[in-house]
Formats: structure tokens, sequence, C-alpha cells
């Protein structure tokens, strides 16, 4: 087995799990760094929990459902398309750091939906 195959999942529950912990742990800072409201930054925070909870889900288990390799891959994918379209409605106002991170975010989760839709038949 390849190693994008072996370790995909690993790779988007960890992300999103240290993301999400990042988002919450530093909300106060980051917050004003970014012209948004903390409860924002904290929604944001808990999305990414909520999801790695799911990506984790799938990670340990022997045997995946195809279908919910799919889910995942849409809920990448999902999320990759509002990161972007976050970023370009923050980047013409006072949060350029936002919109770099959703950006950022964005292209890493679209990346990780492309991977996982590749090899979704041997996960």
């Amino acid at each position: 087995m390849p190693f994008l195959t072996k370790y995909v999942l690993w790779v988007d529950c960890i992300g999103a799990f240290v993301t999400g912990a990042l988002l919450l742990i530093l909300s106060g800072y980051i917050a004003p760094l970014y012209s948004l409201p903390q409860s924002w930054v904290v929604g944001h925070a808990a999305v990414h929990l909520v999801y790695g909870t799911y990506s984790f889900s799938l990670a340990i288990r022997r045997t995946r459902p195809i279908l919910l390799i799919k889910l995942l891959v849409f809920a990448n994918a999902a999320w990759a398309f509002l990161c972007i379209v976050f970023a370009a409605r923050m980047v013409g106002g006072d949060s350029v750091l936002a919109a770099a991170h959703f950006l950022v975010e964005g292209l890493y989760v679209g990346g990780l939906a492309m991977a996982e839709w590749t090899v979704r038949e041997d996960l």
C-alpha cells in the first residue's frame, strides 16, 4: 500500500485536530489579529474538531465503507470551497491575515479531498 493511501486519513484527522485546538486555545489572540469576532474563531475551531472526530473515526477502522469515504471527500471539498469564498470576502477588508489563512486552508483541504478521492477504493 503506497504511503499516501496508508496515512492520508491520519494526516486529515491530525491536521483537523491540531488546527481546531490551536484556533480554540489562541482564539483570544487570533480574533483581533484577523479582525473577526472571537465567537467566529471559536466556531471555526469547533468545525475542525467535529470534522477531525469524523475523520479519526474512519482512520481507526480496519474496513471503511465507501459511502463514508465519499462523505469525507465531499466534506473536504465543501470546506475547501467555503474557505476560498471566505478568503475572497476578507481580502478587500481589514482581514488580510484571515484571508491568507483561509486561502492556505482551502488549498490544503482541497488537496486532501483530491488525494482521498484518488485512493478512495484503497481506503
